[in-house]
Order: structure tokens, then C-alpha cells, then sequence
């Protein structure tokens, strides 16, 4: 078996796959130079693609899955597969294996850290103290904060990031509402449970709404204004899964008109060529400069030990593929995760 690593991997990782794999094993990775270890053009791998059982890594350059004739893996060090040619991979008859779960206590946790960061006005207060200013008068609005206990988070998906976001919030006493697909599915740590269908009567209870869907067909720019418009004024929306959840316009009219108190949000809206005119990354309107908003930049999984799990995750399906076995992680190419 042959697998191509799709990123300038070191000895060191094409000796962790290459170990855990049957004897033989081809493991190879693209050479020289490189501008970004963690991805790779065409040309760096276009000899070794042609004849690969299976590609391990976090990017796929564009045209390498036509020339791939004998490719029937790929493991996708993501968990969003809605970057992949979903269409191509079901053509060919391609397992695509993804990482759910490498990076979620990382995102759950960047997730609460927004919460809490809005809730008391944490950049807002920062900016203050490097300027030398008093905050006053006491308890003005402007700078007084919110509370987290006793409050209610609405989480919006239930998966990996999802059920962690829940536990974490029990921790912190507060009241935990779930929306998911198949509400008659029980999720530990979440108190009312309500199906999609039924998200503006639960977006209506929170005080805290996080977004932890996957991004689908279905999911794409589905919350707009009647959806901000279900939400308490008062009420705080944090985005920790795709950027195209939300629709842009709306949210930025929410924002700067007082009807949503504040967003916080580590992923941001990608405008792609053939499908938006102007095409390009990020938000189209000026929301870094909104009191409000806070935000990262796909900076949630950087974090401590969530590389290696990645790794060790995407390995393990190849060795269930190497040696014939279902593979676990397997994604339905049909619902895109």
C-alpha cells in the first residue's frame, strides 16, 4: 500500500504512520522548500498522486484527485469536509475519513472563552487600562458586564464541539438548550432539547447562543433575520463552526442597531469566485472595528496537543483501511459529514 502525505511532513511523522502500518508500506511526502509545512502545491505531488492508495492531510490541491488513479482513501485531518470535491470523491468511490472530535475541546473551549470575553466586555476593558483610563460613572451600561451563571446558552448542534460546549456550561450553572436534527436523542448535560424546526421558539430563551453545526446544503446561510429576530436584544451570538452559517448583512444591521447585544466569532465568511461577486475571504462589512464583536481568525484548534491528535486520529483509519476493516471515522458523502 502507498500512502501520500499531502503536507511537507518531518521524519519524524512519516515514521509514526509508516509504524503503525503493515510491513511494506509505502508512506511518502513532498520534498524541498516549502512556504506553509501543513499543505502543498500540484507539482509537488503530482508523481507520487498518480499511484496512491491513499492521501492523509489538510489540504488537497486543486486537480490532484482526477490524476489520482488508484486512490481509495482519503484522510482529511479536518473536521468540515465542505472544502473537499464531494462530488469528485463519490465519482471515483473514494472513502473520505475526517478527524471529528481531534480539535473539539480545543473549539469548545475557545467557544466559552468568547462567552465570557463578551460577557464582560473583556477587549473593551483591556483597551481601557492600556490607555489609563477610569471607567465612569459606576454601573454605567457601556461597561458594566453580564453574568454567565444562572443564564441561558442555547447551543446549536450537538456534536463533538457541541456536547463539550454543554458540559462545560453546566460547570458554570447555567441552563442548557440543545437544538439538533433528532431531538428524541437524549445529550447528556443538556436540559430541554428542541429539533430544528423549533429553533426560533428556543432562540427565544437564551441568553447565550452558540452556533456548532457542520456546514451542509442545508446548514448554508441559515441564520438570518428571523432568526436574529427570534433572539432576546440582550442576548449574545458566538460562531465557532463555518463562517456561512450566519448571513452577513443581517447580522451586521443587528449589531450596530441594538438589536443583538454583542458576537464573537473564530470563523468568517468566504466568497467564492463563479458563485459571488466580489469573491474573496471575509466579511464584506467592517465588523472588527464594532465595539460588540470580538473575534479570532480559524484560531480555536491551535492549541496544545491538537496536531498530534490529528495525526493519530487520521492514522488509525488507515490502519483500519490497510487492514480491511470498516473505517470509524468514514464520512456520509451523501450529508456531507
Amino acid at each position: 500500500m502507498k500512502v501520500l502525505c499531502l503536507w511537507h511532513a518531518n521524519d519524524d511523522e512519516i515514521a509514526y504512520i509508516k509504524d503503525r502500518l503493515p510491513s511494506g508500506t509505502n508512506v511518502v511526502a513532498p520534498r524541498g522548500k516549502y512556504f506553509s509545512r501543513y499543505e502543498c502545491s500540484y507539482s509537488d505531488i503530482a508523481d507520487e498522486a498518480v499511484d496512491a492508495d491513499a492521501f492523509i492531510g489538510f489540504t488537497v490541491p486543486d486537480g490532484i484527485l482526477k490524476i489520482a488513479e488508484k486512490l481509495k482513501l482519503l484522510c482529511w485531518l479536518h473536521t468540515g469536509c465542505d472544502d473537499l470535491d464531494i462530488a469528485l470523491l463519490k465519482q471515483k468511490g473514494v472513502t473520505v475519513a475526517n478527524n471529528r472530535g481531534a480539535n473539539a475541546i480545543a473549539v469548545a473551549e475557545h467557544a466559552i472563552m468568547f462567552m465570557f470575553a463578551l460577557a464582560k466586555k473583556t477587549v473593551f476593558k483591556h483597551q481601557k487600562f492600556q490607555e489609563g483610563r477610569t471607567l465612569f460613572p459606576v454601573w454605567a451600561d457601556e461597561h458594566r458586564s453580564a453574568l454567565l451563571e444562572g443564564q441561558t446558552v442555547g447551543i446549536i448542534g450537538l456534536g463533538e464541539i457541541g456536547r463539550r460546549v454543554a458540559k462545560k456550561a453546566k460547570g458554570l450553572d447555567m441552563h442548557v438548550i440543545g437544538v439538533r436534527k433528532h431531538k428524541e436523542k437524549p445529550v447528556e448535560n443538556v436540559d430541554e432539547l428542541f429539533g430544528l424546526q423549533e429553533l426560533h421558539a428556543a432562540l427565544g430563551k437564551c441568553d447565550y447562543v452558540v452556533l456548532a453545526l457542520p456546514s451542509t446544503t442545508e446548514t448554508d446561510q441559515f441564520f438570518g433575520k428571523p432568526e436574529l429576530d427570534a433572539m432576546k436584544p440582550s442576548a449574545f451570538l458566538i460562531n465557532v463552526a463555518r463562517g456561512v452559517l450566519t448571513q452577513e448583512q443581517p447580522l451586521h444591521e443587528a449589531l450596530t442597531s441594538g438589536r443583538l447585544r454583542g458576537f464573537a466569532a473564530d470563523v468568517w465568511w468566504r466568497y467564492r469566485a463563479r458563485t459571488a461577486f466580489p469573491s474573496g475571504y471575509g466579511p464584506r462589512f467592517d465588523f472588527s472595528k464594532l465595539a460588540n464583536v470580538i473575534g479570532s481568525d480559524d484560531q480555536a484548534a491551535d492549541a496544545d496537543g491538537v496536531l498530534e491528535r490529528q495525526l493519530e486520529l487520521g492514522t488509525n483509519s488507515l490502519v483500519e483501511f490497510a487492514a480491511g476493516k470498516s473505517v470509524t471515522l468514514a464520512v456520509d458523502l451523501d450529508v456531507g459529514y
